[in-house]
């Protein structure tokens, strides 16, 4: 627009910006937070470079030993997304997957509702301990409302 000889309070208001925050872009176009930034992001790309499997939280750590600089794992997160720099271990897979076929015969048929109590007990396993011995809880489900809990331990 500057070479069109567009006035700067014409071209300040068509872009949205106040005319100081251009003056004090025109005599410091580098901020120091951007060229604090670029820093990082260079720091970053050798450690990655170096150690392709740490995450941000590493390279945030491997930062401040080396440049005893103190700097937010939030800010290296930012920067390293921004700059696509990512871990080399892959993310967990296969927690939004369909249920396969089920393990074990269906013997209530799908009918979780009783004509009395104690007729249909449904049972799941909570916990498994070290020795061998598990944690099983099960619960009586009785016309809609739901009963006590009763807990034994078996040997595994």
């Amino acid at each position: 627009m500057a070479d069109d000889r567009i006035p700067v309070a014409v071209a300040c208001r068509v872009l949205g910006i106040s005319k100081k925050a251009f003056y004090e872009w025109r005599a410091d176009p580098v901020s120091q937070r951007d060229w604090d930034n670029a820093h990082l992001i260079n720091a970053a790309i050798d450690i990655h470079e170096v150690e392709a499997g740490i995450g941000y939280r590493f390279i945030a750590d491997k930062i401040e030993a080396e440049s005893r600089i103190a700097v937010f794992e939030r800010r290296v997160w930012r920067l390293c997304s921004e700059q696509k720099i990512w871990s080399s271990f892959d993310k967990k897979r296969g927690q939004n997957c369909k249920a396969g076929p089920p393990m074990h015969d269906d013997l209530v048929q799908r009918a979780f509702t009783a004509e009395r109590p104690n007729q249909v007990w449904l049972t799941d396993i909570t916990e498994h301990w070290p020795d061998g011995a598990s944690l099983t809880s099960a619960r009586p489900r009785t016309s809609g409302r739901t009963g006590s809990w009763a807990t034994r331990s078996t040997p595994g």
